[in-house]
């Protein structure tokens, strides 16, 4: 299941940039061994940000790759105690790497699914507003695995830098509007992380 809003720039052949194990890493604990791919193009990117403490990855995890999401975060007008409200109800956005190739799409679940087929599904741990304009940033854990691929060890998932997709304006859902939805553009940074190796389960 891949998002509607890829652009048609982001459609070609990606090739990684030579001389990928010279490129400088994160402080960050940056996994260089099997996703060798998205590490290198992780190097290229920006470090994350610095991180609300209530969102911090525990230990015993390191950051693997990062993708960047653009869509949309989708809520409907849903009669509630007292009236109408809008309700989220999921995101349908596309993933892109540092370099800006296709990486994979962002739906219900919530679920994040690579285009090497396979996913991994979130539980929300906690969340910090950093930009009031904006959603929240998220701790994810990943609590649902498919397929054999970029996703499948993950263990957590940040949601950082964050512009848009909060809810319409409340006024804007009554019961004129009731079982409407509305799509509100965002964009996000996912930084996924794997166990390191002595916190790996084995057997």
């Amino acid at each position: 299941m891949f998002a509607r809003h890829a652009h048609p720039s982001f459609v070609r052949t990606c090739v990684l940039l030579a001389g990928a194990s010279a490129l400088f890493a994160c402080a960050a604990d940056i996994d260089t061994g099997q996703n060798s791919v998205e590490s290198a193009e992780l190097a290229l990117s920006a470090c994350p940000p610095k991180i609300p403490e209530a969102i911090a990855v525990p230990a015993g995890n390191r950051l693997a790759f990062r993708f960047h999401a653009e869509g949309v975060q989708i809520y409907d007008c849903t009669a509630s105690t007292g009236g109408f409200a809008w309700v989220f109800r999921a995101p349908d956005a596309d993933l892109f790497r540092p370099n800006g190739c296709t990486a994979g799409s962002h739906y219900a679940g919530p679920t994040w699914e690579s285009v090497d087929g396979s996913t991994v599904v979130g539980t929300k741990v906690a969340a910090a507003t950093v930009d009031a304009s904006a959603i929240p940033w998220l701790l994810l854990q990943g609590t649902g695995h498919s397929g054999s691929g970029a996703m499948s060890d993950v263990t957590y998932v940040q949601r950082l830098n964050t512009t848009g997709g909060l809810a319409p304006n409340a006024a804007s859902c009554d019961e004129a509007h009731a079982n409407q939805s509305a799509e509100v553009p965002y964009t996000a940074d996912y930084y996924f992380f794997e166990a390191t190796p002595a916190h790996k389960k084995h057997g």
